[in-house]
């Protein structure tokens, strides 16, 4: 009971970094990149506090453990995420985003020389083609090509990042570090358009989304992985899309058309299929 609470309230936090992100720019809150500056650098310093407390046997925290190419990665999530959010609704968005991400975790497998099962191979094509019907006009799901490419890109840099950060020892201390270094990276981003509109309600919600929902988030997660195993995981973040649909629904006034509800089901389907072992399915 204790873990399916842990990884309930986990998958809860990432489906809130879609909600929190939406709700703010589709408000005019605040712009995207500063959101994402905001998100990046508050979650660097809740990571940072965490690494040092609870760091393995207590060694201090060395923001030198991070790398440029993880940090270029999140950087690409980051930004993409919340640029695809100035259109796409919360629910699509954390659907188009976690599919990309395994399919792109499954390329990279695949290229690192782990040959993929018929099963996996299915898996992702039905997932691609769950992706391609929500650009299909009677879906009425994306408003327009740039946001779906925009959060492919976002997924394609989170399931790079996860790649790259598969071997690390210390899973915490190389994202805070990951996180410290991507900070500048996304201020750089921001510096063609400037801050533009920056509220205060849009602060704090970037804020909400840095801290608590990514930098508490993301460290919870690396605490209960090891106890869920990789299959329970990955049936873990099948939850977060359906997740950011329901909320969005209840608390943004989203909705889906019948086109939107069968690509989206499509898209499940697929990444079920591929990631999922044959008795979890």
């Amino acid at each position: 009971m204790r873990l399916f609470a842990l990884s309930a309230l986990v998958m809860t936090a990432f489906a809130a970094n879609s909600l929190l992100n939406r709700a703010a720019l589709g408000a005019g809150l605040i712009e995207a990149l500063p959101f994402a500056l905001i998100r990046v650098a508050s979650g660097a310093l809740v990571l940072i506090l965490l690494a040092r407390a609870f760091g393995p046997r207590g060694a201090p925290f060395r923001a030198g453990r991070a790398h440029l190419l993880p940090a270029l990665w999140l950087t690409l999530y980051l930004v993409g995420f919340s640029v695809a959010y100035l259109a796409l609704d919360a629910g699509i968005g954390a659907l188009v985003l976690f599919a990309t991400v395994q399919v792109t975790m499954l390329a990279g497998a695949t290229l690192a020389g782990d040959r993929p099962s018929p099963r996996r191979l299915a898996g992702a094509a039905l997932a691609l083609a769950g992706l391609a019907a929500l650009l299909l006009p009677g879906s009425d799901a994306i408003p327009s090509v740039w946001a779906a490419l925009t959060m492919g890109a976002a997924g394609l840099g989170w399931g790079l990042y996860s790649l790259a950060g598969r071997s690390a020892r210390d899973p915490l201390g190389a994202t805070a570090g990951n996180f410290i270094l991507a900070t500048p990276l996304v201020a750089l981003a921001c510096l063609p358009a400037g801050l533009g509109n920056v509220t205060a309600g849009g602060v704090g919600l970037a804020l909400l989304s840095g801290a608590v929902t990514s930098g508490l988030g993301y460290a919870l997660w690396y605490r209960i992985l090891p106890e869920l195993g990789a299959a329970r995981a990955a049936v873990a973040q099948l939850t977060v899309p359906v997740i950011a649909i329901a909320a969005g629904a209840l608390l943004l006034a989203e909705t889906l058309s019948p086109g939107a509800i069968a690509a989206s089901v499509l898209v499940l389907a697929g990444v079920a299929l591929a990631i999922l072992p044959p008795r979890q399915r």
